[in-house]
């Protein structure tokens, strides 16, 4: 293919001066020999999505480099100097993840702050985001940078930035700071001149603070006495966790944690496996052969950035199964429940958060305690919204989202795989004290509550023409969507893009109070739900299916989890994806 023109001339403005030699060498060679290349690299400028700046690593506007940091960066700079002209000191936390030019891109981020007089708490080694997220507040900053992708593949990584709550950027600052990146026309306006005297190294004094609070979180410390060898396999396959993740379930009371060798080396290349993400069984399989050998009652992996976990348990049949995100939320949001009502904490002013696209059985498990479920979109940084708004007014107990992240308190305003671990940890052993599993604890709360089931089908589109596939699968499903789905009618649809609810028997709509985002949902008549979403951080979209049923026994969940998962296949049928 060849290039078209307006992006031919923007690539050209990387050979000039202002670049180094190596730019300007791979943009020779991709205008010379890889127009396809070239016009993934520049046909746009990265933007802020869930989860922030986020792509492949190399040259070009549309690519994670020195100077796409560098320009974001700069407009960061430029808009917290405006926002706090009254500050003395400006401050703002910088951490980073394992990948490939993080603790370069962290660096790059330093010098910029630090040229435009900005005070910068640089983390001396890799760190979990949460713990940049807890920094924020505990050195009274006004912004943060994490340099990560996530659990992406080894070629991505990104640029998270925070706010002085400790929660990433959402309305207005988010576009904001876009607006501010956008003014700058030419890498001549970043100030890369580092002011060393700007810049402090934390070493281990933030870490120390942070273990501090995450040992205030416990709920049953007799318990967790009772049964602190039981055995836990944690991976941070390679990633950031490799220090915290060890060193917080060891100050929560767990002593026999062990590691995966070949997993504990930090590496951006992620060696030992396909994708370093949690929610796929593969990234675990090391972890889970520690587990067999060792007869380990739990099995957790972090992602690469320390906020995502992957749990595996033993089922009823004493095999090692992996637990979906929902199922581990419901865990989560039920053991807090239930030992704030067992201490009598519950006063009525408490809450818990979930995305629109997390299982209902949270808000049904919040509501049997009489505790407030609030809803957001997709992206953590609309559950740390809703902590900083109810702040002083009521007490955030927990929440989560289906794709692997969890919070606990709210100290740190991010999901936490650490104090996920820590927490999850903390009810094996809770179930352990009365002779059960998380398996057998998660049927519990089916029959006490209800079984719902859930689904993912992530489809991957690369590039600017899967870009533009995606968008014509959304268009088709808003334009024209089924009237049945697996026989079921549709008889409720919700576009959080258009910002409707629309009731489709009754004929009539009502607005959402959400933002706008490009969700769409379907609801059926049978209490199913199914959900469209592409992904604010990756080239994908994503099919979210959930349906429920009524589980009478714990001796049923076989038939009724093997009914419930042909009602998913039908619906996926139905949908043709």
């Amino acid at each position: 293919m060849i290039a078209d023109k307006p992006i031919i001339e923007k690539a050209k403005t990387w050979l000039s001066s202002e670049f180094d030699e190596d730019t300007r060498k791979e943009v020779k060679h991709l205008l010379d020999n890889d127009h396809r290349e070239l016009t993934d690299s520049f046909y746009k400028d990265l933007e802020f999505g869930t989860g922030g700046l986020r792509g492949v690593m190399g040259v070009g506007t549309n690519r994670m480099n020195k100077y796409t940091v560098g320009v974001a960066t700069q407009g960061l700079a430029n808009y917290l100097k405006k926002t706090f002209p009254a500050n003395k000191e400006i401050k703002v936390a910088i951490a980073h993840d394992c990948r490939n030019l993080s603790a370069n891109f962290s660096g790059v981020a330093a010098e910029v702050l630090s040229a435009n007089g900005i005070k910068v708490y640089l983390f001396d080694k890799l760190q979990p985001t949460p713990l940049l997220s807890f920094a924020i507040r505990h050195l009274g900053c006004q912004s943060g940078i994490v340099i990560t992708a996530s659990h992406n593949p080894k070629e991505y990584n990104g640029y998270k930035v925070y706010w002085e709550d400790g929660g990433q950027l959402v309305a207005p600052h988010d576009q904001n700071i876009i607006a501010e990146v956008r003014k700058i026309e030419s890498v001549k306006e970043i100030n890369f001149n580092k002011d060393a005297s700007k810049i402090i190294v934390l070493s281990d004094e933030v870490d120390k603070a942070y273990l501090e609070r995450v040992k205030s979180l416990v709920l049953s410390p007799e318990v967790i006495e009772k049964h602190k060898d039981m055995k836990i396999v944690f991976t941070p396959i390679h990633g950031a966790s490799v220090y915290l993740g060890p060193a917080g379930l060891k100050a929560y009371g767990f002593n026999n944690v062990m590691g995966v060798d070949e997993q504990n080396v930090v590496d951006g290349n992620f060696p030992t496996v396909v994708s370093p993400n949690p929610e796929e069984p593969e990234a675990l399989k090391m972890a889970l052969d520690k587990a067999k050998e060792n007869g380990a009652d739990l099995v957790m992996g972090t992602d690469p950035d320390g906020d995502r976990v992957g749990v595996i348990v033993k089922n009823l049949d004493n095999e090692y199964v992996g637990l979906n995100g929902n199922q581990t939320a419901a865990l989560i949001i039920y053991y807090l429940l239930e030992k704030y009502k067992q201490k009598g904490l519950i006063t009525g002013k408490e809450y818990i958060v979930k995305t629109v696209v997390t299982t209902e059985l949270l808000k049904i498990i919040a509501d049997s305690y009489g505790v407030e479920c609030y809803n957001t979109l997709t992206g953590f940084k609309y559950i740390a919204e809703v902590i900083r708004k109810l702040e002083g007014k009521k007490k955030f107990i927990g929440g989560g989202e289906e794709s692997y992240g969890y919070l606990v308190g709210d100290f740190v305003r991010d999901k936490d795989a650490i104090i996920s671990c820590c927490v999850i940890a903390e009810a094996a052993a809770w179930a352990k004290e009365q002779g059960k599993t998380l398996y057998e604890l998660l049927i519990d709360i089916c029959v006490k509550h209800a079984f719902y089931k859930e689904n993912l089908i992530s489809i991957t589109k690369k590039g600017k023409e899967g870009s533009e596939e995606i968008q014509r699968m959304m268009n088709g499903f808003r334009k024209a969507p089924p009237a049945k789905i697996a026989g079921a009618d549709i008889i409720e649809i919700i576009d959080y893009h258009k910002q409707k609810h629309f009731f489709i028997k009754e004929n009539r709509e009502e607005d959402l109070e959400l933002p706008k985002s490009n969700v769409l949902q379907f609801l059926l008549e049978d209490d199913s739900k199914i959900t469209m979403r592409p992904s604010g951080t990756e080239p994908k979209i994503k099919f979210y299916f959930s349906v429920n049923g009524k589980l009478e026994t714990p001796e049923k969940y076989k038939s009724v989890d093997e009914k419930l998962q042909k009602k998913i296949d039908s619906i996926i049928d139905d949908l043709k994806i």
